[in-house]
């Protein structure tokens, strides 16, 4: 469910949240910064099969990369007892692209960041996340574009080298895009 203003989210924001108010100053600082996320109550499965309803900032945040601006999809769970833990945090595809694993995001697209590691209340919050996001993303893109959008083969694309990420080899192909002839996001 879409969340489209404060009021609503006071009243549906659940009452299991120990921390109401400081969730909602910051989602409502965040959402005045960036426009094209949405506050989503939605149901979150945990690693372990457990389910719960939980709010989410879901949508895009922007990244300049290589001198373009690219739009990243992504999704940043809150916890019950956020901000004193962190946020889970994934990047999310549309049909049309692919992860890009690295140290930064895995094969299922969390995020790892090690602002995400130290996360520690009142030093950390949502805005300040999204700028390190955006950061990291500049440097190191998270997805790329798939070549075929009908293709809905699992195909992972796998970094050749992290340090200068140069390129980026498509298994499924063995297609390479060299650094200035990409179609990277």
């Amino acid at each position: 469910m879409t969340i489209t203003t404060v009021r609503d989210l006071k009243r549906i924001l659940p009452k299991t949240y120990n921390h109401r108010r400081e969730v909602l100053s910051e989602i409502s600082t965040v959402l005045s910064q960036h426009q094209y996320l949405e506050a989503v109550m939605d149901r979150f499965v945990f690693n372990d099969g457990k389910v719960k309803n939980l709010i989410s900032l879901t949508g895009t945040i922007m990244v300049l990369y290589e001198g373009n601006r690219y739009n990243i999809p992504v999704c940043l769970w809150l916890e019950e007892s956020y901000p004193h833990t962190a946020p889970t945090c994934y990047v999310k595809p549309s049909r049309e692209m692919k992860i890009v694993t690295s140290r930064h995001v895995n094969s299922n697209g969390e995020i790892r960041l090690p602002y995400l590691d130290e996360w520690r209340h009142t030093q950390c919050d949502l805005h300040s996340l999204i700028q390190v996001m955006m950061t990291v993303f500049s440097e190191v893109p998270p997805l790329c574009m798939c070549l075929d959008p009908e293709d809905s083969s699992p195909v992972h694309p796998q970094i050749e080298s992290m340090e200068e990420f140069s390129h980026v080899t498509l298994d499924e192909d063995h297609l390479l895009f060299l650094k200035g002839n990409e179609t990277n996001c």
